[in-house]
């Protein structure tokens, strides 16, 4: 056996999945995931448990795997995690449990996030679901919002014993994980909704269409209707631009805007009445995951895709695997390259943007080398859509209909980063709310956190 290198994990070829919008991964078979897991040096200090932010117990499940102990190594992953089959699929690994694996030095590190979700999709396609809590204690808590974070928060409280009702703003429950994550790297009914049901098997309730701020505030729920603790996990929805001429003009989108278009009112199936402009040649402009998905999205669509950033490859912050893929599907990467203006036609429609070359200067307040302007350099690229993917911040209602909740400057919510505990007692936050825009598996160990917090606030009230 070849214990220097990864067992290969099946994919779709780059020229069928760039025309479809099914899942790029495969995944590993039973076989496939053994011998993977034979892999694994069974750390006595484990150091992929270090990276791991919600601690999952990585040798043992791994352990259980080797053995074929399917079922088993499900219990080990959903005592701490509520979400395997989506972090199995869209955490990066690279950065985290499998960047501390000690096999990696000599060679690839454990696939621990394929073996998560192969755990996870064995444990679905079989019908088992995470042990439910012993006896209620009768006292409820609210958790606004549906995504990765009250999921999580939602899940382990349920556990404790608490009644737990989550208040989601869309129709449908998931948050990011339904409205900002393709099909293709996460199936919404086979995988997301499939999820969300293990989470209300624990008995949590989840109440959609209900946005806090407008349909009910928090105070109400505190002071009303009897929730003696609030977790806020409502994300960060609100994106952000350029602030650069031509930005109003039809045809420019945010990704936020362009991804839950497709994502969540399916405007990719042609039989669906939500339509979206796919646009014959699409300029991105951003170099994050979310850049990504946008412009492999739009690639699906039949586009011709240039994701425009300000930087080099070195620095593009999305993960490995999600630029491979993107080349892999034809998407052009114009580096070291920034939009200054929008150009606008006669009908109000954007047809181009004026670029302007970069190169990388010094530092700055991130360690990140500063892009610095070349003088002279501009030039026009002709594109009949563009989509900004320049990050996002919190919704200002929930902070701004409650009394006493403090923010800072950038409307995030100010919590403790040990618990979620808020400058209002009772209420504790966690996630993109607290962070701004950030990972799914970063916002589901504050969603962790927030729930023992809840639980040893409850206690001592």
């Amino acid at each position: 056996m070849d214990v220097l290198n990864k067992v290969p994990v099946r994919e779709q070829e780059p020229a069928v999945r760039a025309a479809n919008f099914e899942e790029v991964c495969l995944g590993y078979n039973e076989e496939e995931a053994m011998a993977e897991a034979a892999r694994c040096l069974n750390c006595k200090n484990a150091q992929c448990m270090k990276g791991c932010p919600v601690s999952i117990d990585i040798p043992g499940f791994i352990t259980q795997v080797k053995e074929g102990n399917f079922k088993e190594a499900y219990r080990i992953i959903s005592r701490s995690s509520a979400l395997p089959a989506v972090c199995g699929r869209v955490c990066p690994q690279e950065t985290q449990c499998e960047g501390k694996c000690i096999r990696g030095i000599k060679g690839d590190p454990v696939s621990i996030g394929k073996l998560e979700r192969f755990v996870a999709d064995w444990a679905r396609e079989h019908g088992i679901r995470p042990e439910c809590a012993g006896e209620k204690n009768g006292r409820k808590v609210a958790v606004i919002g549906s995504g990765p974070a009250g999921l999580t928060c939602a899940g382990d409280l349920a556990k404790m014993g608490y009644d737990v009702t989550i208040f989601e703003a869309l129709h449908e429950a998931g948050g990011v994980l339904v409205y900002g994550i393709p099909e293709f790297r996460l199936p919404k009914q086979e995988v997301v909704a499939a999820e969300v049901e293990n989470v209300r098997a624990l008995g949590v309730k989840i109440e959609t269409n209900v946005v806090i701020g407008k349909s009910v505030t928090i105070d109400e729920l505190m002071e009303d209707e009897g929730f003696e603790a609030v977790f806020i996990g409502s994300g960060a929805g609100l994106p952000r631009f350029m602030g650069i001429p031509g930005e109003q003009a039809m045809g420019v989108f945010s990704a936020n805007e362009y991804l839950t278009r497709n994502n969540l009112m399916k405007a990719f199936l042609e039989d669906y009445d939500t339509p979206v402009k796919a646009g014959n040649k699409v300029i991105v402009v951003g170099g994050g995951n979310v850049a990504m998905d946008a412009a492999r999205t739009a690639r699906r669509l039949g586009a011709e895709v240039h994701i425009v950033y300000r930087r080099g490859e070195e620095e593009l912050p999305a993960r490995r695997e999600e630029i491979h893929h993107a080349k892999e599907e034809g998407i052009i990467f114009d580096l070291l390259q920034n939009p200054t203006e929008l150009l606008v036609d006669e009908n109000g429609c954007v047809k181009g943007a004026k670029i302007i070359r970069m190169e990388l200067g010094e530092p700055d307040e991130s360690g990140r080398r500063s892009p610095v302007e070349i003088p002279g350099s501009e030039y026009v690229m002709e594109a009949d859509t563009v989509i900004m993917s320049l990050g996002t911040s919190p919704n200002p209602l929930i902070s701004s209909t409650t009394k006493g909740l403090e923010t800072n400057r950038r409307k995030c919510i100010v919590a403790s980063e040990e618990n979620g505990a808020t400058s209002k007692p009772g209420v504790f936050a966690g996630g993109d709310a607290v962070t701004g825009a950030a990972t799914v598996i970063l916002a589901m160990g504050a969603g962790k956190a927030a729930a023992a917090g809840i639980d040893e606030y409850l206690r001592n009230k």
